[in-house]
């Protein structure tokens, strides 16, 4: 049995030191529910301090004077006990994740996705192999948390088969998984879950105003192809060469091919899949469609509008067409159960909803959020940062929070009804700003110690050097990280300077 060799020697001092930093001073930031208790205890304050010292704004859409409200008074009181209810019950992210998740969940559970991953990866060709792995990793990211656990390891032995170094497939999985977080050619649940938060508190400013899930899918979409060909090349050209030849253990298991049944299955969820976009596509453009808006138009239209079921209907037929071929969808119980386990998935989402329902449901009651937004674009206004800038600066902010709070949709919990409503102020579309919001999320995820997947990622790298640590992973993926991280910068000046949509209609300015 051959000695494995140490995969990286000599990782760079400063960085573990700053890694080491960011570690100590994130494990001292409580689990996310307890960070938004603790936000609620600060607008309950910070309601009573306005209040008391008169500070009011002014609201740039209807010119009202809106003095903040003090949550502990007595009408804050009764506000609290009478809407605690209707806060949750109301909040737009839950209902809309809750329903996707259904659809999303059942093709999951049935094994549609991972099937669809094995299959993109064993149908590459050895020299669009890591193109394959990358495409793979992002399409993974409509199973959620479930593709950190089945692309890394199965890019590696991918990597093996063909005689190349399993680290740099494992690599390149976790950077497609983690690092391009969100990039995706299909509408995932991130962007239904994002989507909502931001149009829950953009409408503070703009009660018209509505981010719907597809609103980013342009830049994300094109971003799947831009961040394969870049990922590619820093594999290829950077880790690959950096790491050598693979000298450890001539063990690793032979990929095992896809069964007949499971090709089948594939096959017709694909055939589903046709029939259904077919369909939706012909009631779509014929006459008078009922899918239309009412000048005939699509951007403003009942489709866009009932994306959220037109979406959950794709999974469920494509999910069904699989499940009933391979047997693992029987009777509608079968169903029923797949779905529940689904939701059941979603409970700590759930109970975080509750949470953060509550924290941006008393900023806008108390008008915290609208004196905060105009405190705020004045000041920027009075820097003369006003333009593109201010976007970068809040990627900036964005950047060094997400290394300390792991979770996606709690940051963004955080950072919305603060940025949203101040850069909107300055007439940016809310849907640009949840753009720059990505793109600083996603590019960190797999630097910051403290995110779980994290510690998943070193047992994966354990099993080629027992030596390896998180200064050797975080040195493998830093290139992915500063690359993607770059890259997406570039390309949001393109699509916000040259007025190019991110989105159906959604440019970087509002109209």
């Amino acid at each position: 049995m051959a000695k494995s060799q140490p995969i990286i020697q000599n990782d760079p001092k400063g960085l573990i030191r700053f890694l080491n930093w960011i570690e100590r001073t994130g494990n001292r930031i409580p689990h996310p529910f307890t960070v938004f208790l603790y936000l609620i205890l600060f607008v309950l304050v910070a309601s009573w301090i306005g209040s008391y010292l008169g500070l009011s704004s002014v609201h740039p859409g209807t010119g009202k004077e809106l003095h903040i409200k003090s949550l502990l008074s007595t009408e804050g009181v009764h506000y609290i006990l009478e809407s605690t209810v209707d806060n949750f019950v109301k909040f737009k992210p839950l209902g809309l994740v809750l329903v996707m998740v259904l659809g999303i969940g059942l093709a999951d559970k049935v094994g549609l996705f991972e099937a669809t991953i094995k299959k993109v990866l064993l149908n590459a060709p050895k020299a669009a192999i890591t193109y394959g792995v990358l495409f793979a990793a992002f399409i993974g990211h409509l199973a959620s948390d479930a593709a950190y656990v089945i692309i890394p390891p199965l890019a590696a032995m991918v990597f093996r088969s063909f005689g190349r170094h399993p680290v740099a497939g494992l690599v390149t999985g976790i950077a497609g998984v983690g690092c391009g977080f969100t990039a995706n050619i299909f509408i995932a649940g991130t962007d239904v879950l994002l989507s909502g938060i931001t149009t829950e508190v953009a409408q503070a400013v703009n009660p018209n105003v509505q981010v719907t899930p597809i609103d980013n899918w342009y830049f994300m979409s094109l971003s799947v192809f831009v961040l394969t060909i870049a990922g590619a090349f820093i594999t290829e050209r950077i880790v690959e060469p950096r790491l050598g030849t693979y000298q450890g253990e001539n063990s690793e298991p032979q990929m095992i091919e896809l069964s007949p049944l499971v090709n089948k299955a594939l096959r017709n969820a694909m055939v589903a899949a046709l029939i259904y976009i077919g369909f939706l596509a012909t009631v779509l453009f014929i006459p008078h469609s009922p899918l239309r808006g009412e000048d005939g138009g699509i951007l403003t239209s009942p489709f866009m509008e009932g994306i959220i079921p037109i979406i959950l209907c794709f999974f469920i037929v494509t999910g069904l067409a699989y499940g009933i071929t391979t047997k693992k969808v029987t009777c509608t119980a079968d169903v029923v159960k797949f779905m529940s386990d689904s939701i059941k998935d979603m409970s700590g989402f759930i109970v975080l909803a509750f949470i953060i329902a509550q924290f941006i449901a008393y900023l806008n009651w108390s008008n915290l959020t609208m004196w905060i937004a105009v405190s705020g674009s004045e000041m920027l206004k009075a820097v003369h940062l006003v333009g593109f800038p201010a976007i970068l600066l809040f990627t900036f902010v964005a950047v060094i929070m997400a290394l300390l709070i792991t979770s996606g949709s709690a940051l963004w919990s955080v950072l919305a009804p603060i940025f949203v409503p101040m850069l909107m102020l300055l007439n940016f579309h809310p849907a640009f700003i949840q753009v720059a919001y990505r793109v600083a999320d996603s590019a960190t995820n797999m630097i910051t110690p403290l995110n779980p997947f994290v510690a998943v990622m070193l047992g994966f790298l354990a099993r080629y050097d027992k030596k390896a640590g998180l200064g050797t992973h975080i040195s493998l993926i830093f290139p992915y990280t500063v690359a993607f991280l770059v890259i997406w910068i570039i390309m949001l000046c393109l699509f916000g300077l040259l007025g190019i949509p991110v989105g159906p209609g959604v440019t970087m300015y509002l109209k």
